[in-house]
């Protein structure tokens, strides 16, 4: 595989995870309206919210079969057109049953696309033999944050759903289809030992459970932000409602700041360190928002949050590639459905605990979870593959 191949690869990935970025946060910050222009009811809004992540799990699933034959590069190169399509749709209905089929669509063509887009990624980082998965990540956090801006200004200048999205899927859907042109299809890594070759059969799901557990945790902390922090400030430490917006974009912004940087840590201290610091990090992000006593104390606990948690879900994709080097399409396929499986428990879990016992102590459960983390961080660097210090291969040849 050449040089520049490699380098066009990663540039048309990078720009795919920037363009989901702003495609998911186009949706999840628009809730409000959405549920305003079909009518939806409090009650029946959960469903319609939880049918996404259920939907994109079962997709995930069967593109672990799908791979096999046309490869990730292909699901992707459908499936983000796909997203950006069904998108459209949930701004151009006007009927209950119309949201319904456009959410369904999203859900399942989101699922496909997480799974393939992580797949390339981990491919693309054996390619290179050194930590770049943080870097995809960054992209699609600065893609959170330019669709977060852009949601804001729709809802600001009280624009309708669909002239909200229509510029923006007119932009980006021919980024996509040009750029989809490069993506590179990876090949699994050579089966060493005995492990190796045992690993290359096929996915192990008890040696891929820790890292399934990582995942959910990190997924129901981050949950537990976009969901939470905004009521946690206004309710809980008493901010005005325009103060109470601001803890997400910081979360967001040191989320960006810690994957920009996060590939450099991974090189010089290995992939172990760098998760078990984020840990720590994230779970004490927690404790400051459950002790805080106002709001701007509360805000830099949920800014420290973004910096932890920033680094734990790229690098347990790139783990589940090292620890199933013949079948790694397969594992980042299953365990990107605990990615789902978090989101669905995470919101939920803080709003039982919140209405039953206090928010302030709803913050200790993700902080405990996300500590767990620290225990399993040896999942991240068991294999004698794993890239980061000393274990790194050399780079003989820079590709970019």
């Amino acid at each position: 595989m050449t040089d520049a191949r490699l380098r066009r690869g990663r540039g048309s990935l990078t720009v795919g995870f920037f363009v989901q970025g702003v495609t998911f946060a186009l949706l999840v910050t628009r809730i409000p309206g959405i549920q305003d222009r079909y009518g939806i009811s409090d009650g029946l809004l959960p469903v319609f919210l939880a049918a996404v992540p259920v939907l994109a799990g079962v997709s995930s699933v069967l593109t672990e079969k799908l791979v096999v034959r046309v490869g990730p590069a292909a699901v992707l190169r459908w499936a983000q057109p796909v997203v950006l399509l069904a998108l459209l749709g949930v701004g151009a209905g006007t009927r209950l049953w119309m949201a319904a089929v456009a959410l369904g669509v999203f859900g399942l063509s989101v699922g496909a696309l997480d799974a393939s887009m992580n797949m390339l990624g981990v491919s693309l980082q054996r390619a290179y033999g050194r930590s770049i998965m943080l870097g995809f990540h960054a992209s699609y956090s600065l893609g959170g944050i330019a669709g977060a801006s852009l949601a804001w200004a729709g809802a600001h200048w009280h624009l309708s759903l669909f002239v909200s999205y229509l510029p923006v899927v007119a932009v980006l859907l021919p980024v996509v289809l040009l750029g989809s042109r490069w993506y590179v299809d990876g090949e699994p890594a050579a089966a060493a030992g005995p492990e190796d070759r045992a690993a290359a059969q096929g996915v192990v799901f008890r040696l891929l459970l820790p890292l399934c557990l990582v995942m959910t945790f990190a997924y129901i902390g981050d949950s537990t932000v976009s969901n939470w922090s905004a009521k946690y400030l206004q309710d809980v430490l008493h901010s005005s409602e325009e103060l109470a917006t601001v803890p997400y974009n910081a979360y967001m912004v040191t989320t960006l700041l810690g994957r920009s940087v996060g590939d450099h840590g991974v090189r010089r201290f290995g992939a172990v360190r760098v998760v078990r610091w984020g840990a720590v990090l994230a779970a004490l992000g927690f404790a400051v928002v459950a002790v805080a006593q106002g709001p701007w104390v509360g805000m830099a606990g949920f800014t420290v949050l973004g910096l932890g948690l920033s680094v734990i879900v790229p690098q347990t994709f790139a783990a589940a590639g090292r620890l199933f080097p013949g079948a790694s399409d397969a594992a980042v396929a299953r365990l990107n459905v605990f990615n789902y499986v978090g989101f669905l428990v995470g919101s939920p879990l803080v709003g039982v605990l919140g209405d039953a016992w206090s928010y302030r102590g709803a913050m200790l459960v993700p902080m405990v979870l996300v500590l767990v983390t620290v225990v399993y961080a040896t999942s991240f660097g068991a294999q004698k593959a794993r890239y980061g210090g000393e274990h790194e291969r050399p780079r003989t040849v820079d590709v970019g």
